[in-house]
């Protein structure tokens, strides 16, 4: 008998002689499970953001309002400066470009912030407002002012108002040329 035929009769062997297999622990699990039962409701704990006061107590951040002539950034952040709570440009409330740096457009831009900051847990801001600066203009932007409005209009108190443009001691050579910019 060749080695072929002897394979093949020892797998004819095993097909009619079933030799018992222990069954998977998986198909017994499986097996054991209690049926199902019906839907149970979760009782859905409140999440809360940000730190645990008392009612009337005032959380502070400080919001940064950057307002240059082509756009007005409004970014929140910690006390310290490192956490940043919410940031919104004008330029990302409205499509045209010449809207960015709008009174309208920083108003938005406020509004959206103070909301985010309620839901943080933020209630008061310490504001610094900040200019282009450096060797260009120190007056800060048309949207400043409607901003920092906005902000006290929706609700949040405001502490110490604060201007953190940049003054050069001594600058390099301002852009316009020898004689100036001719109008």
């Amino acid at each position: 008998m060749s080695l072929f035929r002897a394979c093949d009769f020892a797998i004819y062997c095993l097909q009619f002689f079933r030799i018992p297999r222990p069954i998977p622990s998986y198909y017994i699990t499986a097996i054991a499970m209690a049926p199902r039962k019906g839907k149970v409701q979760k009782e859905e704990a409140v999440v809360t953001l940000g730190p645990q006061v008392a009612d009337g107590e005032l959380v502070f951040g400080v919001a940064h309002i950057y307002a240059s002539f082509n756009d007005t950034f409004v970014h929140i952040t910690d006390l310290s400066g490192r956490e940043t709570i919410a940031r919104v440009t004008g330029g990302m409330k409205v499509k045209a470009d010449r809207d960015e740096s709008s009174p309208y457009a920083a108003m938005l831009a406020a509004q959206d912030v103070a909301e985010k900051c309620k839901l943080v847990g933020i209630t008061a801001v310490h504001v610094k407002i900040r200019a282009t600066g450096g060797n260009k203009t120190k007056t800060p932007g048309p949207g400043a002012q409607s901003a920092l409005r906005a902000m006290a209009r929706a609700g949040m108190k405001i502490g110490r108002i604060e201007d953190v443009t940049p003054v050069p001691s001594d600058c390099t050579r301002r852009k316009g040329g020898r004689r100036g910019r001719r109008l």
